[in-house]
């Protein structure tokens, strides 16, 4: 079963139907939320970056019926997931000679073999001697 299915059939001019194809194909260039003007009410979407499609042209009995259809899931696809993530922060290691360098400089004490005090305390013990 469907959880929702809209249908409109009408006659149209061929500038209305251009009109409706534009307001289509606006939708989708844009993609994310959309919403289409379909006679008398509003169809709210959420199109996808990667879609299927099919074209199939009839030709037959003094007619010719052209469709177009446009598929996508409604879960978010693993593709789309990566790119709506927020980019994993690189972990920073411990073991390495930099990262132990800037925990040597945030805590104040560096490879030398001095007192240990920061740069604003032996100034300051400089001052007072």
């Amino acid at each position: 079963m469907k959880d929702l299915t809209f249908e409109q059939k009408r006659s149209l001019t061929r500038q209305e139907a251009a009109d409706q194809l534009t307001a289509l194909a606006d939708a989708l260039r844009e993609g994310g939320e959309a919403e289409l003007e379909l006679g008398p009410g509003t169809l709210g979407l959420r199109i996808p970056d990667d879609l299927h499609s099919e074209l199939e042209v009839e030709i037959g009995d003094g007619e010719i019926e052209l469709e177009i259809e446009l598929k996508w899931t409604t879960a978010p696809t693993r593709s789309a997931r990566a790119r709506t993530e927020a980019p994993a922060e690189k972990p920073k290691g411990k073991g390495t000679p930099a990262a132990a360098s800037r925990r040597a400089t945030r805590s104040g004490k560096t490879g030398s073999t001095g007192s240990g005090k920061t740069g604003s305390a032996k100034r300051a013990a400089a001052k007072s001697s």
